[in-house]
């Protein structure tokens, strides 16, 4: 079923309308992840209004200084800005202090960490060691205004760790932390039934359902190109169709997916606490299919 209707087509259920309003409410205030390249607050300031909160990438090719600068310019213009920490781009502790020195010092209040990809640069493995040693920094008076500390969810799995080793890391992980953001998934089912495992093991932490916004083929690539993105051979071969469907012309737009996540968005048991946005360098076409979608959905529940 297809929720995005005018307000002329058929009279809705009162479960249709549920997932109409929760999806609204989904849209009005999605988290946009965005990547540091040159620019990215300038079209940021120009395109998002205030309210969404906006989380910015890291990459071991670019090392973590663009993330932190990236965010701190965000943070000054008034955004609520939410760097990428990546475990294996951070050097030692003292490296660690410093960017937390600096996140309370410019306004950023909220952090999201990674383990990052390629080998380690420093002390530090993976995500969950960099959170224990955040939390021991708060301890003693570092890093205290961050306010929350979210880590990653894997729907459809990893492709060097096991599906219990994943869930082990995020059972560790949890006590620590202030929320989830599920990576980026084109399957609903898969995604609802990630939902299902995380919370029978005990898990209980807000969840924020990753999804590709609005992709320009042209651009899509130009960006992957310049930042050094490759897909993995693995994930190729497990979601070939669902890769190729971004690439052909015009682009991949997130509507039938945000469609089919509505009903678990709609229940409020099920601890969606709403959508994390890959712009993947395009937030201009992605903040308008947003207010395209926002729009349809108002009308349609008035």
């Amino acid at each position: 079923m297809t929720l995005f209707v005018t307000s002329a087509g058929p009279v809705p259920s009162g479960a249709d309308v549920s997932r109409r309003r929760a999806l609204a409410a989904a849209l009005a205030t999605p988290r946009y992840e965005i990547l540091p390249l040159d620019g990215a607050a300038e079209e940021v300031e120009r395109h998002l209004p205030g309210v969404i909160p906006v989380t910015v990438t890291a990459s071991p090719q670019r090392g973590l200084e663009p993330t932190i600068a990236l965010a701190e310019q965000l943070a000054q213009r008034g955004f609520r800005a939410v760097p990428h920490l990546s475990a294996r781009l951070v050097l030692d502790e003292a490296h660690l202090t410093d960017v937390l020195h600096r996140a309370d010092e410019n306004g950023v209040r909220e952090v999201f960490l990674v383990a990052g990809d390629g080998q380690p640069v420093g002390a530090f493995a993976d995500a969950f060691e960099l959170l224990s040693a955040v939390r021991r920094l708060q301890q003693s008076g570092v890093g205290t205004r961050i306010q929350q500390m979210g880590v990653a969810g894997y729907p459809e799995g990893h492709p060097l760790i096991g599906d219990q080793a994943l869930t082990d890391a995020l059972r560790a992980k949890a006590p620590l932390s202030s929320y989830l953001v599920t990576q980026m998934c084109f399957n609903a089912g898969a995604i609802s039934a990630w939902v299902d495992r995380t919370r029978r093991s005990g898990v209980h932490l807000p969840i924020h359902v990753g999804v590709v916004g609005a992709v320009d083929r042209a651009k899509l690539m130009r960006i992957a190109w310049r930042i050094g993105v490759t897909p993995s051979a693995r994930f190729l071969r497990r979601n070939s169709s669902r890769f190729a469907r971004l690439l052909l012309p015009g682009g991949y737009r997130p509507d039938r997916l945000v469609d089919a996540l509505s009903g678990d968005l709609a229940q409020p048991a099920r601890g969606l606490a709403g959508l994390h946005v890959y712009t993947l360098g395009d937030v201009a076409a992605t903040e308008r299919w947003r207010q395209r979608a926002l729009a349809r959905l108002t009308r349609a529940v008035v």
